[in-house]
């Protein structure tokens, strides 16, 4: 395993940033780390870095502890609050950070131009980062992650500040990083774009692990089924907890659809009650328009699991 962490926490004063995490994040993998605001994911990068101390538990990054020398150029690190020099080129920052790295000085100009060119910069290499725009900024940030060959890169919202284009690209060069073998552990809002380029995904709440798995498996946990009927009475609705909870309530799906048809969406614990729902709804007397089991999206399970009560 590139990240192993058993119970990490982070205590600030009376405030608890990571409450007992424990993630392991193997070669070559692309992994989710998502979570609101305040959930804990970039006090949790910190420690996997050695920039923050842990209150208790323990962490173990491409086997070593945070922050060891020996690994830490193996290592390729975008935070999401990246400050720039405004006054140093791109190329001569990426020089810099190479240097960092203990680079060649020839490859660091064959590494800078390669790198600049991959994150659509290849012409702005003389230009100061102080006429960058957000966007640019973050693609600079990008290359100097990726300088070292790295086995591990973390990105802490990657494609903040990119119109959909740049976002796109990005989404690219994480898949090509899987294909070279390297992992990438990853924190992004843009849960579109998580969806279609991690493995495996953890969802953190108040600094603790809530869900954990592949997207499939995060989904199956949480089957739905969608109905639109009209006649829905409050006694055949409350007829439906027999197989789960009503979860949201839609406007009618078509136009088509008559005015006092409800459109809803059920829980359950098994999308394979679909058949036992439709008929109990028909005897029931509601006029049933459709019915259909549904996977929830990243965006979908997201909103659901900050809604629950943990």
């Amino acid at each position: 395993m590139l990240i192993e962490t058993c119970g990490l926490c982070k205590v600030y004063g009376v405030t608890v940033a990571v409450d007992h995490l424990t993630l392991a994040v193997g070669e070559g993998e692309v992994f989710g780390f998502l979570g609101p605001n305040g959930a804990g994911k970039t006090t949790t990068i910190k420690m996997l870095l050695g920039l923050a101390t842990p209150t208790a538990g323990q962490a173990r990054i491409l086997g070593r502890l945070p922050g060891d020398p020996a690994v830490m150029g193996q290592i390729g690190f975008l935070p999401e609050q990246f400050r720039f020099p405004p006054w140093i080129t791109a190329a001569d920052f990426l020089d810099v950070h190479g240097r960092l790295y203990g680079l060649s000085a020839a490859e660091r100009r064959r590494r800078s131009a390669q790198l600049l060119a991959r994150v659509g910069l290849a012409d702005r290499g003389r230009s100061k980062l102080g006429e960058f725009s957000k966007g640019m900024l973050q693609r600079i940030g990008l290359a100097q992650a990726l300088l070292s060959r790295p086995r591990l890169v973390i990105l802490d919202e990657p494609t903040s500040g990119l119109d959909p284009l740049g976002r796109r690209e990005v989404r690219d060069l994480i898949h090509e990083l899987r294909a070279d073998g390297v992992t990438v552990f990853l924190n992004s809002h843009f849960l579109s774009e998580v969806e279609v380029t991690c493995d495996r995904i953890a969802i953190i709440k108040r600094g603790r692990v809530v869900r954990l798995g592949t997207l499939a498996e995060l989904t199956r946990q949480r089957a739905e089924v969608e109905i639109v009927a009209a006649g829905m009475t409050p006694e055949i609705e409350a007829g439906l907890t027999q197989w789960g909870r009503i979860v949201q309530r839609l406007a009618p799906a078509e136009a088509a659809t008559p005015p006092d048809a409800g459109h809803l969406i059920l829980a359950v614990a098994d999308e394979a009650v679909a058949p036992q729902v439709a008929c109990y709804l028909v005897q029931a007397g509601a006029r049933l328009h459709m019915l259909a089991p549904r996977r929830l999206s990243l965006e979908e399970l997201f909103l659901r699991v900050m809604e629950e009560e943990t």
